[in-house]
């Protein structure tokens, strides 16, 4: 798999213009201390590095394809003494091959407008998860991309590959077993919809 298609690592500064607490934003997510949780398309670690604060004295894993990425997430983790991060250059499909354990999360953050081979993403999601685990995706509102502005620029992925709340069910509940539990409005531009492996799936 390529890294998703229209994705990238945006500038912290315009990031924390949309998540200035983004330990918070996980908490809100339903995340908590003892959740053994990977994050694919981490990244350098917005949303990983606050995590792993979040479910000490649990595991975060953090995966991702690219390993400029990981190396600077890792200096990162380093520098402020965050000890139970683990990054994994993996393909989001081999997640589940990839991962020493399963997990209670899996967490896909605004990257899920450009995965190309869904299916294969939400089984893999499904097959890293524990009984009653997770998966949460944070995803882009289906709002115009000309309306969706940071810093005074249009930001996020091009509005033909926005989708909204229903949309993102409808796609994950039809590759694998998997019930929504939520939907939680992240403002300005954001939502998540936290989903729960279906018992004996």
């Amino acid at each position: 798999m390529e890294p998703f298609q229209n994705t990238n690592q945006p500038d912290w500064d315009w990031w924390s213009r949309l998540w200035p607490t983004p330990g918070a934003t996980l908490r809100a997510l339903g995340i908590d201390r003892g959740d053994a949780l990977a994050e694919v398309g981490c990244g350098n670690g917005y949303f990983a590095l606050p995590a792993a604060r979040v479910v000490d004295p649990a595991t975060v894993h953090a995966v991702d394809l690219d390993r400029t990425l990981l190396a600077e997430l890792d200096e990162l983790a380093a520098l402020h003494h965050v000890e139970n991060l683990e990054t994994s250059h993996a393909d989001a499909r081999e997640m589940a091959d990839v991962l020493p354990e399963t997990v209670d999360v899996v967490l896909n953050a605004n990257t899920f407008h450009g995965v190309d081979d869904v299916a294969a993403f939400v089984t893999s999601a499904h097959d890293a998860l524990g009984p009653d685990g997770e998966f949460v995706v944070v995803n882009w509102h289906d709002t115009p991309r000309e309306e969706t502005r940071i810093h005074g620029a249009a930001r996020g992925p091009p509005t033909d590959l926005r989708l909204s709340p229903a949309e993102t069910e409808r796609v994950v509940t039809g590759a694998a077993a998997f019930d929504p539990v939520e939907t939680v409005e992240l403002p300005p531009y954001h939502y998540a919809v936290r989903f729960e492996k279906e018992p004996g799936a």
